[in-house]
Parts: structure tokens; sequence; C-alpha cells
């Protein structure tokens, strides 16, 4: 790491109580495309050199662990209620805690995101349970092997176009030569998920974040190019516009180190809001 990468990590992330757990593997993340390069909470312990920083003690930064467990999201809670008064707020007034349930082998989740990607919930959850039922054993025979022996005559067949079909077989073949798999994306830092998952033909740096979230339960990921979550941190905070993203960054650096947790409220935040309007026009 350059001096100058390593002062900024310093600044970025102090060391608190919320922060001190050492349960997690490091995160960076770089946004490509239109949108700024973003830094994570680090997911590894690292450890600064009292040489760089002109002789001072040598710190250690950590991160939180995944979102798996009560205590976990009760810490977040805890944090987001202390670091932000609007925020915290929002967190009071909504009775149900955050839920990130999936179990789903990342595999299966990248599949499952692919087939999902440009459709209507109804519609994806039509094809995908299709697409499972041509796997012996259902989402568990769900692996490359079997993704690559389906042609896409068989995935037009469900209803897959052929688009989709050449971004299956794509994830398929990259696991099928080693590029990927799911031992070395669990590994992975939020920054090398970005720079190796891209690569896929038709995942994204939002499917990513969105994989980075429900599948892999990061606890420090901000998806800046979500329009959900960029309406949310509009309304919360009383913004003319949507936010870009650094404007994003900016306003959700006091989420840190949960900032997936704050987005998931900005989604909820959003779905109450239409809800009050559809109820308003009965």
């Amino acid at each position: 790491m350059s001096l100058r990468k390593t002062l900024t990590a310093v600044n970025q992330h102090s060391i608190s109580p919320a922060s001190s757990i050492s349960n997690g593997n490091l995160t960076v993340l770089e946004v490509s495309g239109s949108s700024s390069r973003i830094k994570f909470r680090p997911r590894k312990i690292r450890k600064v050199s009292s040489d760089l920083l002109n002789s001072s003690p040598r710190i250690i930064i950590t991160a939180s662990p995944p979102l798996s467990t009560k205590s976990t999201i009760d810490l977040a809670l805890r944090h987001l209620q202390s670091s932000d008064e609007l925020l915290g707020d929002l967190i009071t007034s909504h009775n149900d805690p955050p839920v990130f349930e999936s179990s789903n082998p990342p595999f299966l989740s990248l599949a499952r995101s692919i087939l999902y990607q440009q459709l209507a919930t109804k519609a994806a959850k039509c094809i995908y349970d299709r697409f499972i039922s041509l796997f012996n054993g259902g989402e568990s025979g769900v692996v490359p092997e079997s993704v690559i022996a389906l042609s896409a005559v068989d995935l037009r067949k469900i209803g897959v176009s052929g688009r989709k079909a050449s971004y299956l077989h794509d994830l398929a073949e990259k696991y099928n030569n080693g590029d990927l798999s799911d031992e070395l994306i669990m590994k992975m830092s939020d920054e090398e998920l970005i720079d190796r998952l891209t690569l896929v033909k038709g995942i994204g740096v939002w499917t990513v974040h969105m994989f980075m979230i429900f599948s892999l339960h990061r606890p420090d990921v901000l998806p800046i190019g979500d329009l959900g979550v960029r309406k949310g941190v509009k309304d919360l905070y009383g913004l003319k516009d949507l936010p870009g993203p650094l404007q994003m960054e900016q306003l959700c650096e006091k989420w840190r180190p949960y900032r997936s947790v704050g987005s998931w409220y900005m989604w909820r935040l959003i779905e109450a809001q239409s809800q009050k309007k559809k109820l308003s026009k009965t």
C-alpha cells in the first residue's frame, strides 16, 4: 500500500467500539464506469507502519462481521442510531429489523441474479422456477457443470433470452476453468469481488453490490447506483435533487461500518412512502 493510500485509510477509519470487531475480511470497493472510487472499511487487519505515520503507534483497523446474526444487527442499529439522528428516527419508527437471510451458495445466487435482471419479480420468479426444474435435486443441482450442459435452446424453451443464456454459460465457464469458485468468492475483498465478478458477462457493479449485501451479508456496502437508495437518501436529508456518487459517499460516511444496513432502511423508507401514496388515492 502506498503512503497516500495508507494515510487515507487511517484518516477515514477511526477506531470505535462498533468498528473494533475483527471477524471480517478486508473490503475496498472501486465502482467502475461513471461513478467515483469508494473506499470501504478494510475486512482484514491491516497494520500501518509507525515509520509511515511519523513514528506514531501502530494502528490496527478492523471491520464488522457479516450481517448473519442478531447480535451483529443489533450492534449495527445502535451505531446508526447514535451516529445519525435522522436515520435513528427512521430506525425507531420501523418495527421490523433488517433481514439478510439468503443462504444460497455464491454460484446459485449469481445465476439467479442474472435470470432476474430487468424483469418484473413475478415473471422472473416464474422463469427461475422453470430453470431450477431442469436440474436433478432442484437448487442443489445448479452447479457449473450442469449449467454448461444446458444448450441455449434448452434455456430459450423456459423463457431465458439468448443473451442471458450466454451470461449463464460465461459464469459457469469461469467457474469451470478456475477463474472463480464459491471458496474464492467467500475470501475475496469487496474490491476483488467488483474486479473479478464484473468480468462475467451480464454482471455489473449494481449486481455485485446486491450480491455482497444479500448473499454474502457484507456489512459496509453502499450501492450508490441504486435508485431506491438514492431516493431514500434524498428524502431522509431533504435534498432538492437526487444525490450523485460523491454526495452519497459524503452523506453516508457517518454510517460506516454498517452502510449496508443504512441502505436497507433507505429501501424501506421509499416503500413506506409509496404505500402512503397508494392509500391516499383510495
